[in-house]
């Protein structure tokens, strides 16, 4: 029995379908059964693998996976071999609870794989011993010969070789807006998918026609299981917030280790101390250097932003990504159904004597009509109503109302014809009713027209004709005009139709002809010549208005977008002039991006804004070369076409009305109603976060640089502790769940969207958060052990000195609070102190907590504390004030002499 082996390689589309069946050895009779189940054997069944799954477990042990984590639970180690019990439940606890929730929160990007394989088509009809019968989908092999027709869902790779009328929607492998018409003859083999016009792919959808096709590849073989691979092969890239977490931690870590040895070496060369008090204060000081609640708080904030987005119509599958929002500097964006309503509409009319702009866009029948900006009347379009009245007859399309919302069943181009018909008030059933179709020739690519016949009731016959241009102007003698017909003015024609094209409008000639005399039947020797052109139509996918608005909001945000499209280079170009993207003049195009290296593509991405004919591999590559660039990238889609790009880029942005399940899967955001305007306000908030994130650190750093440096000075000094390690942990999570938590929500600043990206090499803590962080922490150092020492010598016991040191630590907290409110500007306003109601409420909460803290015997017992008197109380709110109005001379000297920049 014969066997072959495939090359993936092969350029099937530049061979001959003989050509195709000699190298599969199958005829168009279709293979046999015994050579198909054979084949089977060698080949596999058509269905892609399934991805490759993580545990649970080792998702959640992953959560582990942190420098700060591994000091904190060799801490717990050495309090547990101390027997301080409390203390190791504590930052057990605390490391627990951090884990599971990174472990819920997670992403699970695997999914899009699972997505793909939904989209393979179940069933497919086939030849077998030159029979038609239907088989499973998984069962094809190549050199099968596949029958297609309207409705069906592609099942494999196929090379046609009969093809009727034949278009095929490949809009989530290409991106383009249009149905495809297919032919059988071959092509060059350097183009990309979208030309290759005589191959129909595997998950993509016939809508119109009937074709016969050799399968060529079946499962992992196919077009969009090469994407599946190559989405698999892709690294998820960590987000910026992310590289610079680890960062700070792993510097973080290395200090607080370095530090507790220090002190330890010290306690024990140099001072009076015993090994196991040593041990403990070592323990004391990383746990008061560890935030503790940095973990827990930041996860918080951005799940805060995920809410706040989701309001906005953007939902996040990552919680990192609300973060990566407000970094991006470059947005990749598809141009179909992202940037464009992926809903054909008219948008000019050209006759002999006007040039008619149509408003309104999209299959809702609302919009009007104007000449140079003069709007048109409707008792002023009776001339032209002719043209309509044929765009609407010479028709198989339907558009449908459902709960004021317009869809379109057949052609989209037909259904933009409907559209425009219907804007000059026809009745579609009036007009079928008076002129009723008595026959016709449906569109074939062979000669690119369609024309039908039609009667009134008095008897009168008419050919309506409407194609491509040039085709209905090689059979128009003449020309309808307001004078009545004459000439036809072919160089006229020919000027309007390359002003169309230039603005990447799709055009479409309808003419009319006066049938002969008890004509019933329409033959091509009735469309040959005599036709009297009505007029052009230009029809595209137009831009939404929002989303012209977006562009602008995004570049005066400093961020640059960027267009990757399927879809033809002129129609990329004047979408983008539409938009705001590029100059109109310079793209790129698949093939000049494919004989670029890796080197000319980085330069050439620095310089484009425009890219056309793209396929998946080009829009992967375009984001690495941007990334290479040292850029921030999102990437926007809704095919399956975007997803390997949607996975590598730094976010990955899907349409979540008419995106694919894959497309969704692959990405970290979901832009529900489809509208690029969403992205610009979710960029908005995540540089919101990302400011209350910085506040954040700002504020609960000082908190365990304070403690840390009143152990250090007790050590330093011989004397007691003035803090235990159970209460820095209690300091640490109170006013972590408690004040820190009320910066989440934190609005806005004002200019927000006015300021450039920031630097996404730049180190998490600038030069004057440092600053900020060491100058509070010294003030708390000094307040804290300040208190501990007056009341020491007062003669208070060793519980009421340390019940004073932890309220003044808390204290100064509450009252820092409202200087990280803003980092450089006054808080002395109205605003500054009530403007976030949380503050506020987190403030009362932690009073009451607190005094309970103090003066509950249970509390006292757990944490070594005692009752104080009001005196104290007023040294300790003293501290608090003088620390706030210390922080705001600060921030007016700062700002005063532009010392330095947040």
């Amino acid at each position: 029995m014969a066997t072959f082996k495939r090359n993936s390689e092969t350029a099937w589309h530049n061979r001959t379908a003989e050509e195709v069946m000699a190298i599969l050895q199958t005829s168009r009779h279709g293979l046999t059964q015994t050579e198909a189940e054979q084949r089977l054997k060698q080949h596999g069944p058509n269905r892609l693998k399934p991805p490759r799954k993580r545990s649970a477990w080792s998702r959640f042990l992953l959560q582990f996976h942190n420098m700060l984590i591994y000091v904190l639970l060799a801490s717990a180690m050495i309090t547990a071999l101390l027997g301080h019990w409390v203390d190791t439940a504590v930052i057990v606890g605390v490391v627990l609870i951090n884990a599971l929730i990174g472990f819920i929160q997670e992403g699970k990007a695997e999914k899009a794989l699972n997505a793909i394989r939904q989209m393979l088509s179940l069933d497919a009809m086939v030849l077998r011993d030159g029979k038609r019968i239907q088989i499973r989908a998984e069962e094809l092999v190549p050199g099968d010969i596949v029958l297609l027709q309207s409705g069906d869902k592609v099942p494999a790779d196929l090379r046609l070789f009969s093809a009727k009328n034949l278009r095929v929607e490949e809009a989530a492998l290409t991106g383009e807006s249009e149905a495809i018409e297919k032919t059988t003859e071959a092509v060059p083999a350097q183009v990309t998918i979208g030309d290759r016009l005589c191959m129909t792919y595997s998950s993509t959808l016939v809508v119109y026609g009937q074709s016969a096709g050799i399968v060529v590849a079946t499962a992992d073989q196919t077009e969009i299981g090469r994407i599946s691979a190559m989405l698999e092969r892709v690294d998820t890239i960590e987000t910026p917030l992310l590289r610079q977490l680890a960062a700070f931690g792993h510097w973080l870590s290395l200090v607080i280790i370095v530090l507790a040895v220090c002190m330890l070496s010290y306690g024990m060369l140099l001072g009076d101390y015993h090994l196991g008090e040593m041990f403990l204060a070592a323990v004391s000081i990383a746990v008061a250097a560890i935030p503790e609640g940095l973990p827990a708080i930041m996860t918080i904030t951005l799940a805060l932003g995920v809410q706040m987005m989701a309001k906005r119509h953007a939902i996040i599958r990552r919680l990192p990504a609300v973060e990566t929002l407000g970094a991006v500097t470059v947005i990749c964006t598809d141009k179909t159904g992202t940037l464009t309503r992926n809903e054909m509409t008219v948008q000019r009319v050209i006759t002999a004597d006007y040039q008619i702009d149509v408003s309104g866009i999209g299959y809702a029948p609302v919009g009007g009509f104007s000449v140079q900006g003069t709007k048109l009347l409707m008792n002023e379009l009776t001339e032209i109503l002719e043209l309509f009245r044929i765009g609407l007859l010479c028709n198989d399309a339907q558009l449908r109302e459902h709960e004021n919302n317009w869809t379109i069943e057949g052609d989209p181009t037909e259904g933009a014809l409907i559209t425009l018909a219907l804007k000059v008030e026809l009745d579609p059933s009036f007009e079928h009713e008076s002129l009723p179709r008595t026959d016709a020739i449906p569109f074939e690519s062979e000669h690119r027209f369609m024309a039908t016949l039609h009667h009134d009731h008095a008897g009168h016959g008419y050919i309506y004709l409407k194609g491509a241009p040039e085709e209905v102007l090689a059979i128009c003698t003449r020309e309808r005009s307001i004078e009545g017909d004459r000439l036809l003015d072919n160089n006229y024609w020919q000027a309007k139709m390359q002003e169309a094209a230039a603005l990447g409008q799709r055009l479409l000639a309808i003419a009319v002809k006066t049938a002969e005399k008890d004509q019933m039947t329409l033959t091509f020797d009735h469309v040959r010549t005599d036709f009297t052109l009505l007029g052009l139509v230009g029809i595209m996918d137009p831009a939404r208005k929002e989303a012209i608005e977006a562009v602008q909001r995004c570049r005066s945000a400093g961020i640059h977008v960027k267009m990757i499209t399927g879809d033809h280079i002129a129609t990329a170009r004047a979408i983008g002039m539409q938009l705001g993207i590029g100059d109109g003049q310079m793209a790129l195009s698949g093939v000049e991006l494919d004989q670029m290296d890796d080197a000319q593509l980085r330069e050439a991405v620095s310089k484009t804004d425009v890219f056309a004919r793209a396929s998946p591999e080009h829009k992967l590559r375009l984001v690495k070369a941007l990334q290479s660039n040292g850029e921030i990238v999102a990437m926007t889609g809704d095919g399956v076409n975007d997803a390997p790009a949607l996975k590598r880029a730094d976010i990955g942005v899907a349409m979540g009305k008419k995106g694919t399940e894959v497309a969704k899967e692959a990405s970290e955001m979901v832009i529900t109603d489809d509208n690029f305007a969403s992205i610009t306000h979710a960029v908005e908030e995540g540089r919101t976060v990302y400011d209350n994130i910085k506040k954040t650190i700002v504020y609960i750093m000082p908190t365990s640089g304070g403690e840390a440096g009143m152990l250090i000075i007790a050590i330093l000094l011989g004397m007691t502790l003035p803090i235990s390690p159970v209460q820095i942990l209690w300091v640490n999570m109170v006013t972590a769940v408690t004040l820190s938590l009320s910066l989440a929500f934190e609005k806005a600043e004002s200019g927000i969207m006015q300021r450039p990206p920031r630097d996404p090499s730049a180190p998490i803590l600038s030069r004057f958060m440092i600053w900020r962080i060491a100058f509070v922490s010294l003030v708390l150092t000094g307040g804290g052990i300040g208190l501990f020492l007056w009341e020491q010598s007062q003669g208070g016991s060793i519980e009421a000195c340390r019940t004073i040191a932890v309220n003044a630590l808390v204290m100064g907290e509450i009252w820092y609070l409202f200087n990280c409110r803003y980092l450089l500007a006054p808080v002395f306003s109205y605003k500054g102190f009530f403007g976030n109601p949380y503050v506020l409420l987190a403030i009362s909460i932690l009073v009451v907590i607190q005094l309970l803290f103090t003066y509950h015997p249970l509390m006292q017992q757990l944490f070594g504390t005692a009752g104080i008197d009001p005196t104290a109380w007023t040294k300790v709110v003293s501290f608090g004030v003088l620390l706030f109005l210390m922080v705001e001379v600060e921030k007016y000297l700062i700002s005063r002499y532009k010392i330095a920049k947040i």
